[in-house]
């Protein structure tokens, strides 16, 4: 099968719009063009991708797979299209990394100041998402790279463990459980809460936890980083859950207390996802080796 982009456009078109009429318009083809395109798209599927209606179009079972390939085959030409830009403009690499709030936050700015000035014609476009889209995000090209903790599921990725972290309970050392050595996350629910913002993966997978417990946090305050949580923390705000790296760096400053947690999912193992048969550019795989030396300790999950 052979497909013109500009066939592919019009069919992700006329899908959003549900008629072919507005979707010419957009594409700037008259109507008899569209829909003599949209015909031979599906004499080459050999199946109706469209269903013709009163009111428009709408697509069939075989219409959403096109679909969803014919985006993914858009969004890869975009990606070409804005990489061999900046190789005219003298970049030499452009790396795409998906991954969690954790590393956002509090690992990755440690690490990509030193790789970045090392690498001065290598860009990084670094954007937090889940963990489950983190995975899914590497498998269909729209990240090079990802870095997940916890459990996930791979999708059959390549996983590189690079670093274990655990999640601790931060208080003031003047808060009622400072002097406790150990404790079960849902003792702490009746306790005001500082938390990362909405939609954080660490905040998301909190709140997956007391939903099966049946008792929400009480959210006092949510914020962007681990740094600021520690600080509404130290100030007697509230207690929180935070990675124990980002509590130790605050830990002195901040007059915090740790406490560990009983539960086995505070432990947190990192892992770098890669595509399994695709050989990464050099400075793709420069970076993996930036964040695998950092903590001195890399090894691959078969």
């Amino acid at each position: 099968m052979h497909f013109d982009l500009t066939d592919l456009r019009l069919f992700v078109v006329t899908a959003e719009e549900g008629n072919l009429t507005r979707a010419a318009a957009r594409q700037h083809l008259s109507l008899a063009a569209a829909s003599a395109r949209i015909k031979a798209l599906e004499a080459q599927a050999g199946l109706p991708l469209l269903y013709r209606e009163a009111r428009g179009m709408r697509l069939s079972p075989p219409g959403e797979a096109f679909l969803h390939h014919a985006r993914g085959v858009l969004r890869q030409t975009e990606q070409l299209r804005l990489d061999l830009q900046e190789y005219g403009g003298g970049l030499r690499g452009h790396v795409r990394v998906f991954a969690n709030t954790t590393a956002v936050t509090d690992f990755l700015p440690e690490i990509l100041p030193g790789f970045l000035l090392d690498n001065p014609r290598v860009n990084i476009d670094l954007q937090e998402k889940p963990n489950t889209e983190i995975a899914r995000g590497v498998l269909d090209g729209r990240a090079d790279i990802g870095i997940v903790s916890a459990q996930v599921d791979t999708l059959g990725l390549r996983a590189i463990h690079f670093s274990t972290d655990r999640l601790v309970l931060v208080t003031s050392r003047q808060h009622r459980f400072a002097g406790r050595q150990r404790i079960a996350f849902s003792e702490t629910l009746d306790e005001d809460a500082v938390a990362m913002q909405q939609g954080s993966t660490l905040q998301t997978f909190l709140m997956q936890v007391t939903e099966k417990l049946g008792k929400p946090l009480k959210l006092r305050i949510q914020l962007s980083s681990f740094d600021a949580m520690c600080r509404m923390i130290g100030a007697g705000v509230g207690i929180g859950i935070v990675p124990e790296s980002a509590a130790r760096r605050n830990q002195d400053s901040m007059q915090l207390a740790l406490i560990e947690l009983l539960e086995p999912w505070s432990v947190r193992e990192r892992y770098i996802l890669v595509r399994e048969h695709e050989a990464l550019p050099a400075y793709a795989q420069s970076l993996i080796d930036a964040i695998c030396a950092h903590y001195k300790n890399p090894q691959a999950l078969e």
